[in-house]
């Protein structure tokens, strides 16, 4: 492992007890079939199934591995701005610990992370149950419809960032679903590749309709506030005074 790594895998953990091990085998394959130095930060977002020994043991057995623990449940926004913070390969790949992203799919989202600022997962087959499709469908319908945007999946954590960008956005609580609008919002360039949605294995899912649809519209009120407000301007000229 190098002092810099080239890849900073970033995952929020919360309640995955059963998907540690497996998730974190599998991925460490994939990143060293890349031949790039790697780390990966899990952020243990309060768990208290016992996910919190699970990645202590993957910390000790893999020296990639690394583990921010937090005091109390503070929601995967938060974990991904501590893993943001924490993170210092050039590039960061987000992902679930839910398994249902496949790792497999990170080398298509870094082939274009060179000429884009942001490559986001679009899950083209979902393997969800029937109201978590509609919920997601109606949420991303609403969401591009108010705040401008064509993202198919807003909803899927498989993502790669160029780390200045990741690093430099001003993130609040449920902000993790609007990551491509606020990168636009700083310059950077986003694309949406279709990528792989696995089955979930074990544990349960964390959304339901309320907090998917009901939260999240308040939070994409917030998100076109920004928009609109948001400073632009190009500056053609600034003389100095000499003396």
């Amino acid at each position: 492992m190098s002092a810099l790594p080239y890849l900073s895998v970033v995952i929020p953990v919360y309640n995955e007890r059963n998907n540690i091990v497996p998730l974190t085998e599998e991925l460490i394959g994939v990143l060293e079939e890349l031949r790039r130095s790697y780390e990966i930060i899990f952020v243990d977002d309060g768990s208290t199934d016992g996910s919190s020994e699970q990645l202590e043991l993957m910390r000790q057995r893999f020296p990639g591995v690394q583990v921010i623990r937090f005091a109390r449940n503070c929601g995967q926004t938060a974990a991904f701005d501590a893993g943001f913070k924490a993170a210092r390969g050039d590039v960061i790949i987000t992902m679930d610990a839910d398994m249902q992203n496949d790792p497999h799919d990170i080398p298509a989202l870094l082939a274009d992370i060179g000429e884009y600022d942001l490559v986001c997962g679009w899950r083209r087959q979902r393997h969800d149950n029937i109201i978590r499709r509609l919920s997601s469908i109606i949420a991303n319908s609403i969401r591009n419809w108010l705040s401008g945007e064509t993202i198919k999946d807003v909803g899927c954590s498989l993502k790669a960032f160029r780390r200045e960008y990741a690093q430099r956005l001003k993130l609040y609580t449920g902000m993790h679903r609007f990551f491509p609008t606020l990168v636009k919002l700083e310059g950077g360039r986003v694309k949406e590749i279709p990528v792989q949605h696995r089955p979930r294995r074990f544990g349960t899912p964390k959304y339901n309709i309320r907090n998917r649809i009901v939260r999240s519209f308040l939070d994409l009120l917030a998100v076109c506030w920004m928009k609109r407000r948001y400073l632009r301007y190009e500056i053609e000229e600034h003389k100095r005074c000499y003396r």
